[in-house]
């Protein structure tokens, strides 16, 4: 079991879920966050750049058993990435991040289900 993490743009959630739902990855966490990576949202006000600390974005949480990480991963990056056909590979910044991290256990509560039958 793993647990798949993404960092994506906000404007981007309703297409990754839907891209995700089409894959039969239903189960999905949501959570706005703000923070700040390579990418800047430079604006300018009353003549003079402005760089805020923090950017918002939205962080999914996916936990799925080792044959579906794959099928997690490829979605959300075919479905952000497609938004930057024009922009030159590796020249885009922004896009957002995936993290996969191992998955010790699920329970589900409910049932007391444990394990990958809990996902």
């Amino acid at each position: 079991m793993k647990l798949v993490i993404a960092i994506i743009r906000q404007t981007q959630l309703d297409e990754v879920r839907e891209a995700l739902i089409k894959a039969e990855i239903r189960r999905i966490t949501v959570m706005r966050v703000s923070g700040h990576g390579k990418a800047e949202d430079v604006e300018i006000y009353r003549g003079k750049k402005v760089v805020p600390g923090l950017i918002p974005r939205v962080r999914l949480e996916i936990a799925v058993n080792d044959e579906f990480v794959d099928t997690t991963v490829d979605t959300i990056i075919k479905t952000v990435k497609s938004r930057y056909k024009d922009k030159e590979p590796g020249k885009t910044t922004g896009d957002g991040k995936i993290f996969i991290t191992p998955l010790e256990e699920c329970i589900r509560i409910s049932t007391g289900e444990r394990g990958p039958a809990a996902i």
